[in-house]
């Protein structure tokens, strides 16, 4: 299981090549990963995810969901870009779960429970009981029952699924967290959000941090300042 000593992972999601290249040179010494989500994928491929791998761990962002032939398909074109992790969604069901975590080799696959942008009235809209909580552990339980490695999940749910699961160290999942906004900043699209510090206080692993970092203009300084705070 990947473990890292540094939890921040800064994500690089622009169709500007310079941008995603300045910003991952300012921020590399100070940060642990990189997250290359889906607008920046479908805009580069895999060189850029190769050559980001090359520097620091990639969390490969696709949040795939298809026929379990599909998402096997397309985990095992992840682990030839050298990404170090990628998304499905629990949601795709167990044997899309299955599918993808025999595909993965030496990628760490997580599921997505439910997006960070959604809350109890998007759920309702799709159909699905909530409230977000509830949901959340159906589909942490759907995942993890059949292998998924880790989850992704709003910070406002890691503390109900590492009582549910228990901390990594003692086998539990790797949880990594997005909708993390230090204390005054825009919480932009994202519904359910909480701090760095409160987010790893509650058993959070990895914390998924955008605009805070690449939204400032000097990005190394912010990326450093969010690593002091949490040292």
């Amino acid at each position: 299981m990947l473990r890292l000593t540094n939890p921040i992972c800064v994500a690089l999601d622009s169709r500007d090549p310079d941008r995603v290249a300045s910003v991952a040179a300012a921020t590399e010494p100070h940060v642990g990963m990189f997250k290359v989500g889906l607008t920046t994928y479908v805009a580069f491929g895999s060189y850029l995810t190769a050559s980001l791998a090359a520097r620091l761990p990639v969390f490969l962002d696709l949040k795939l969901h298809d026929i379990p032939a599909q998402v096997a398909g397309a985990v095992r074109s992840v682990a030839a870009t050298g990404a170090s992790l990628v998304t499905i969604h629990a949601s795709g069901g167990a044997e899309m779960i299955r599918a993808a975590v025999d595909a993965a080799g030496d990628v760490t696959v997580l599921a997505v429970t439910v997006l960070t942008s959604m809350d109890d009235p998007a759920l309702t809209e799709i159909g699905m009981t909530g409230p977000t909580e509830k949901a959340v552990l159906t589909l942490a339980e759907l995942a993890i029952s059949n292998g998924a490695h880790g989850l992704v999940c709003s910070p406002l749910e890691v503390e109900a699924i590492r009582a549910r699961f228990g901390p990594q160290a003692e086998g539990g999942p790797l949880l990594v967290v997005p909708g993390i906004r230090p204390p005054g900043s825009d919480r932009g699209d994202q519904r359910r959000t909480l701090t760095p510090g409160q987010a790893l206080a509650a058993g959070a692993d990895v914390l998924v941090i955008g605009r805070p970092i690449t939204g400032s203009d000097d990005p190394a300084r912010a990326a450093a300042s969010l690593a002091q705070e949490l040292t």
